[in-house]
């Protein structure tokens, strides 16, 4: 990353898990220009590197991310609407990356989720809370339709009722009710949320990672694809899986009564 989104966007890899903190907390980490750029790159880095083998996004401070800054300007450039909305596309592609690449991904919300900030948080495969995070589209209140996603993945994870009320009347929920709808899989004190995304996705990171992937892409394509097309993916992909030396592995631990240790191979 240049020196300027690297400011406002810090990148970590350790222990295979790769770790996007979003870095303006004066603005409750907002969307400007620089932190939409780095957020991008990081996420790109985190899909291309071999060793990732998980991914969390989070937030410094109050926010997790509050969507797009409304007081910034030049965010999307000048020009014809056609071009302004080339630039937001390509920066959409964050969202596609986190919900597509063959590795988890893992919102760990700290603080208010607004926006587009939720859109990104619903775009990951897993979403943990602390006690103080808030959750809200946001998108009317701002007299603006909605971007990253968030439209498309809502509905799948609430329920397509739920999410329209979401996005028509911009209520704001807690942490607690998030964890009701099934927005976010598990609450945490907030001095432990990271430290126990951490522990969740060292355990993801231990898993087989070719596995990883399959199984996500099965995930995904059951949004979109017939029953029976799934099921002919279902099996190219079972018995792919089980040709591969993690599977071996997994079948030597298992006789051995011990952990196994997967290679990606």
């Amino acid at each position: 990353m240049s020196p300027s989104t690297a400011d406002v966007v810090r990148y970590e890899v350790r222990d295979r898990v790769a770790t996007i903190t979003l870095n303006r907390p004066e603005k409750l980490n907002a969307m400007n220009g620089e932190l939409l750029a780095g957020t991008l790159q990081a996420i790109e880095d985190a899909a291309a590197d071999d060793d990732v083998r998980a991914l969390i996004l989070t937030g410094e401070g109050r926010g997790f991310c509050a969507g797009g800054d409304l007081s910034a300007t030049g965010t999307l450039g000048d020009g014809p609407a056609v071009r302004r909305t080339g630039v937001l596309r390509a920066y959409m592609r964050s969202s596609q990356l986190l919900r597509e690449m063959p590795k988890v991904t893992i919102a760990a919300v700290n603080g208010a989720a607004a926006g587009a900030g939720l859109s990104w948080a619903c775009a990951t495969d897993l979403r943990y809370a602390a006690e103080s995070a808030k959750f809200i589209t946001a998108f009317s209140n701002a007299g603006l339709a909605g971007d990253f996603g968030g439209t498309w993945t809502l509905p799948r994870i609430v329920g397509p009722a739920k999410a329209r009320e979401l996005y028509y009347l911009s209520a704001a929920i807690d942490a607690e009710e998030a964890k009701s709808l099934g927005l976010v899989s598990d609450v945490f004190a907030n001095d432990e949320l990271l430290s126990r995304v951490q522990e969740i996705a060292q355990r993801l990171a231990a898993a087989a990672p070719i596995t990883q992937g399959l199984i996500k892409q099965n995930l995904n394509d059951a949004d979109h694809v017939s029953f029976a097309e799934l099921l002919d993916r279902e099996a190219q992909r079972h018995v792919f899986s089980g040709g591969t030396e993690d599977a071996a592995e997994a079948g030597r631990a298992f006789i051995e009564k011990r952990q196994p240790s997967f290679q990606g191979r």
